[in-house]
């Protein structure tokens, strides 16, 4: 389904991106692989890419800065020669009251999660217009739909992203460029993991379908909207959530 297509999965080298990763490399594309604080993982990952048969090299970079995230896209596009898909899903939580919370800690999930949407996609979309072709998927969360309290930053973040996903379906349109959003809900992580079970069960009271996403729930979504099946889709918000927001 995606032979011969060259993707970008930022936040690649654990939970949703590696998921995401590897269901494109199922469906025969190549994989940028980024990550910015653990190679190790990474290099995990890109070997499971080969042992499917798929093409994947890992990248490391900062995405909430400007310049870094240029040198990173002109790498990938050096190495692969194309980019068709990319995928926005680095991001980070510093959860806390708004009344408390650190200005630091507000500007690092903007900067991480939005900021560094809007670098990758910046430096993408030339291509991907020169290409007359390309799938963006940025990966919001139902926090950025309903919002929840205790995560304001968080929340911001990904409401912001949703707009962003609109605004830059109606720009790249005309070049055959579709950009879309997935909203998780609740999905079995290391970043749940730590919950404790009376707030996994506060949560699960939540959630019509009564039970957590695996990542793959939401990695299938994803190859789907990368895919030509979704060719007719864009500026959407797709909720892969279980029901949790209606």
């Amino acid at each position: 389904m995606l032979e011969g297509k060259t993707a970008i999965v930022t936040g690649a080298s654990g939970g949703i991106g590696r998921a995401i990763a590897l269901g494109l490399a199922k469906e025969g594309a190549a994989v940028a692989i980024h990550y910015h604080g653990n190679k190790e993982k990474a290099e995990a990952v890109r070997q499971e890419i080969e042992e499917l048969g798929a093409k994947a090299e890992i990248f490391c970079c900062d995405v909430s800065d400007f310049a870094q995230c240029e040198s990173f896209v002109k790498e990938v596009i050096k190495t692969f020669g194309r980019v068709d898909i990319l995928i926005n899903n680095a991001g980070i939580t510093k959860d806390g009251l708004v009344m408390g919370m650190k200005e630091a800690d507000f500007d690092a999930v903007i900067n991480t999660n939005l900021k560094g949407s809007f670098n990758c996609i910046r430096f993408v979309s030339r291509q991907m217009m020169k290409q007359r072709a390309g799938k963006i998927i940025n990966i919001t969360s139902v926090s950025g739909v309903a919002g929840n309290a205790g995560q304001a930053n968080y929340s911001a973040s990904k409401a912001g992203l949703i707009g962003l996903t609109k605004s830059v379906a109606k720009e790249l349109a005309s070049r055959n460029v579709t950009v879309n959003a997935i909203a998780p809900g609740f999905v079995k992580t290391e970043m749940t993991e730590v919950l404790s079970d009376k707030v996994k069960e506060q949560a699960m009271n939540q959630i019509p379908l009564g039970r957590f996403a695996e990542p793959e729930d939401i990695a299938n979504a994803a190859v789907f909207l990368a895919s030509d099946k979704a060719s007719y889709i864009t500026g959407q918000v797709l909720l892969v959530d279980g029901g949790m927001v209606m």
